[in-house]
């Protein structure tokens, strides 16, 4: 089940939650996490940020629209990165982020949607 983020508070506790997760167990993306973060707030259509729950909690995965077009952003456990997928949670990886992407790049990435 998701929700829609529609205000800062229910972003507010996505990205808490995120940051306390990448705390202890996925400290290679804590500071692209922000800056994706960032970009999805900067660049996401109006009333498109959904932040998936788990258990009555935000979860490792959200979906926006960025011109009308789909984007699932999730963490990989496996390659401990931050995943920019095509339509859905299952789509094409589009992107792969970790801290050792530089913030410029995940800014092209983000603006690149």
């Amino acid at each position: 089940m998701a929700i829609t983020a529609k205000d800062v508070q229910q972003l507010n506790e996505y990205a808490k939650g995120v940051m306390d997760r990448a705390e202890h167990h996925a400290g290679n993306v804590k500071g692209s996490a922000l800056t994706v973060l960032g970009g999805i707030i900067w660049r996401a259509d109006a009333d498109s940020i959904r932040i998936r729950q788990y258990a009555g909690s935000p979860a490792n995965m959200l979906w926006i629209k960025v011109g009308g077009k789909d984007y699932a952003f999730r963490y990989d456990h496996a390659s401990q990165q931050i995943e920019i997928r095509d339509g859905s949670q299952n789509g094409t990886i589009l992107h792969a982020i970790d801290d050792a992407v530089p913030i410029t790049a995940i800014e092209t990435i983000m603006r690149g949607l």
